[in-house]
């Protein structure tokens, strides 16, 4: 799995450490992580999802992962997370195994799971956790599960909408990334493509997959068309030909600075997908 993650086009690869791991494994999984980061990863963007901080595991974790890394890990992934002291107490044990290396390389980011009811409840305070902490993400197994919320029900609507909101409404007032969780039924494509879609319009910088089938459509649904890449650029060429002016008509629309901003966003978003203007 670790040597085919290199070839997927996922924009982040996510060693698991945690539930995809049986008790009598964590050692050696452990140690294939550690070897993993030592690796190059062609600049891809690498992660790994240690244990809890309330099991026996997470604290070799943190230690022996910083110790292995030379620059390929990018982050750690904090799953369950419910207070901010679990943010505090990742972050000062990583802080002190990198000072024993002598990396001077990167420092390696946190990402905080919501993933459970008292999470949630406590959401606000853990966006504000730390000085590392870079992303929030949606852990819909656990959360389910935590919730008392079976797999399918009769909810007319979407059942995690309001969820969805309350991550992402905290995780940007804390200038953090939101990430939506996996869709977890492999098979169902025509799911996969409605969750992310919802999540994509909440505003979600990109969405967990469990499968190599589910990147292709990610990867669609979540960069910009072509199209709004051109608009974004007209917009901001707008503005500057606007002059003193702080608003400008473009193609029966009103432009201004909050348009600006929601361009330099899309324009950023679009780079990354490869994206270029046809005018340049």
């Amino acid at each position: 799995m670790l040597a085919k993650a290199r070839s997927l086009p996922a924009d982040e690869i996510v060693i698991d450490l945690e539930d995809s791991v049986r008790p009598d494994v964590k050692e050696a999984a452990r140690s294939a992580a550690c070897a993993a980061i030592t690796e190059d990863w062609g600049g891809r963007a690498v992660a790994v999802r240690v244990n809890g901080t309330r099991t026996e595991w997470w604290e070799r974790d943190v230690t022996e992962l910083a110790k292995a890394n030379r620059g390929a890990l990018g982050s750690l992934v904090v799953p369950k997370c419910e207070t901010a002291a679990q943010i505090d107490a990742v972050e000062r044990l990583l802080e002190g195994a990198e000072d024993g290396t002598g990396f001077d390389g990167p420092r390696v980011g946190l990402q905080a799971l919501i993933e459970t009811a008292a999470g949630l409840v406590r959401v606000g305070e853990i966006a504000g956790a730390g000085l590392r902490l870079e992303t929030m993400i949606v852990g819909y197994a656990d959360l389910g599960a935590s919730l008392g919320r079976p797999p399918e029900g009769l909810y007319p609507g979407d059942r995690w909408h309001w969820v969805r909101e309350t991550v992402l409404v905290n995780a940007r007032a804390a200038g953090l990334a939101a990430i939506d969780g996996p869709h977890l039924d492999v098979s169902d494509g025509e799911g996969l493509r409605s969750t992310a879609l919802s999540a994509r319009a909440l505003g979600y910088d990109g969405k967990w997959a469990i499968h190599p089938s589910q990147l292709d459509p990610l990867n669609e649904i979540f960069s910009p068309t072509q199209e709004e890449f051109e608009h974004a650029h007209a917009v901001l060429e707008a503005l500057e030909a606007a002059g003193e002016r702080g608003a400008v008509q473009l193609d029966g629309e009103m432009v201004d600075e909050a348009s600006r901003k929601q361009a330099d966003q899309l324009i950023a978003r679009g780079k990354a997908a490869g994206l270029g203007s046809t005018e340049a």
